[in-house]
Order: structure tokens, then sequence, then C-alpha cells
């Protein structure tokens, strides 16, 4: 059986993995000056980063039509594929589940949709994972999925909350946390749902809690630092897991500028990492 693997735009995965393993990756909407425009098309993801503060209208974000995703699985059927996987962003969070699961209904049970239950790359080393085992057929490609999923661990650490209470997208607890005295949250995403883990007050404490919950996971098998246009910080940060936790660390490791529909609604100067364990 020959698998076609399908996702979006807020996976993260940087372009070599999406051309070696021929991944379709359907861009999600960011809604910017009252224009719409794909995802990583007109605006860097460092200039986004850099002129967010200052937006005169805040931008906002969308899903793709169902079409869009309609056009991926008919673009991988025709090309000889059995079979397709399509694997996205957090069902909790975002919409994009249920486009993908509407634009399936037209294949007659040849596309299967997983709610990545994740963002960033939390959901693209899920996708990694699929398409890595898809030559073993469509089972084994959605029990490594699984397998990677249980095994994950996404954190972050905010530099403020003014984006996630504008998006409405996070519990209202969470959001009160940083209504004292500036406080700087740290959350995890696991199975879709955001948790406030810590609250601290400044940059350099976020830091240390995060090597904290990174110690925690354990032997790694992927790893990625992620960051929200703070590119120092992600390197600083990096810098003290090799001098800590060389030993545990996986030899390739991501530095992602997280995308623009997901930095949207947690703002600037974030850090971040998504981890599978051993």
């Amino acid at each position: 059986m020959k698998l076609g693997i399908v996702t979006d735009s807020t996976c993260d995965l940087p372009v070599y993995f999406i051309e070696q393993y021929q991944i379709e990756v359907v861009p999600s909407i960011l809604i910017l000056e009252g224009k719409e425009v794909a995802d990583g098309i007109g605006i860097s993801r460092d200039e986004f980063y850099r002129r967010l503060p200052d937006f005169k209208i805040h931008p906002t974000t969308a899903v793709p039509s169902i079409g869009e995703f309609a056009n991926r699985y008919q673009k991988l059927l025709d090309a000889g594929c059995d079979h397709v996987i399509s694997i996205h962003a957090a069902g909790p969070l975002t919409s994009m589940v249920s486009a993908a699961q509407q634009a399936a209904h037209e294949f007659s049970n040849r596309v299967t949709v997983v709610d990545g239950l994740s963002l960033s790359l939390g959901l693209g080393f899920q996708v990694l994972a699929a398409a890595g085992s898809a030559e073993s057929g469509l089972e084994a490609a959605l029990a490594a999925v699984e397998s990677t999923r249980r095994r994950l661990r996404l954190f972050a650490a905010l530099d403020t909350l003014e984006y996630v209470r504008r998006s409405g997208r996070v519990p209202a607890a969470i959001t009160l946390l940083g209504s004292l005295l500036s406080i700087k949250p740290i959350i995890e995403l696991a199975d879709g749902e955001v948790k406030a883990m810590s609250a601290v007050r400044t940059t350099k404490q976020a830091n240390a809690r995060m090597l904290s919950f990174m110690r925690q996971v354990g032997s790694l098998e992927r790893l990625a630092i992620l960051h929200t246009g703070a590119e120092a910080r992600a390197r600083e940060f990096l810098d003290q897991l090799m001098n800590e936790m060389n030993r545990s660390l996986p030899r390739d490791i991501l530095m992602v500028n997280v995308t623009t529909v997901i930095g949207t609604h947690v703002g600037p100067n974030g850090l971040g990492f998504a981890a599978v364990r051993k």
C-alpha cells in the first residue's frame, strides 16, 4: 500500500523534511491588516514578530477552506497513493481537523484524518513518524503516530499573556496568571489542552524553569527548540541544555521560529520546546 501524508502549516516542519517525504502541507490563513494571506506568504516570520506589537489592527487567523484539503487528497490519490493520512493541529484549539474531516467524506474511506492534539513540532514530529513508517502500511503508520504522541511533551514560556488573552483560546484561569505583577506563565500543551505549569517574574527565571521541565522528560528521541522571534534566547537555552544534558539529547536538534499563525496567539519573545522521549 502506498500512503500519502497531508498536514497543515502549523506543523512547523522544515522544508527539507517536507521535500524528503513528499508531504502535502495545507497553509493556514493569516489575516494581516484586513487581508487574508496564506501562512508563509508575503511576510517572513522575523518581520512578523518584529512588527507584531505595533500593528494597528491585531492579526487574526482562519482555517483553510475544505476545498484546500480536498485538493491535496485528490493530488496524492491521482499520483498513485492508495490511502492518505491527514494529521492536523489540536482540535480543541482550532477547527483544522473538522475541515479536514469534512473534506475526507468525499473520498470513500481512502483518507484517515488524525487529530494531532498538538501544535508546531509537537504536530510535526507526529507527521514525521507517519512518513517514516508509511512504507510499512496504514496500521504501522498510525501506530507510529500514536506512539510519538504518547511520548511527546510540549512546553512554552510566554513573555506576555496579552496575545493569548486576545485569542480567547486558553482557559481564563491561565490568562489571570498574567494579570498580577507582569507574571510570565509557563504552559504545557497536552492532549490538546493548555495547562498552566508555573508562573515567574523574569525571563531568566522562566528559562531556568523550562530547563527543569526538560530534565523531567528524560532521554530524548527528538527535540525542537521553539521561539517566537527570540532566536538569541533560544540559542542561549540550547547552550544550557547542551552543557547540562548532552548525553540525553538527540544528535539532531531543530531550532524553529514558530509560524505566524501560532505566533499571532502567543506573542513575540516566547520560548518553547517539543520533545519526544525515547
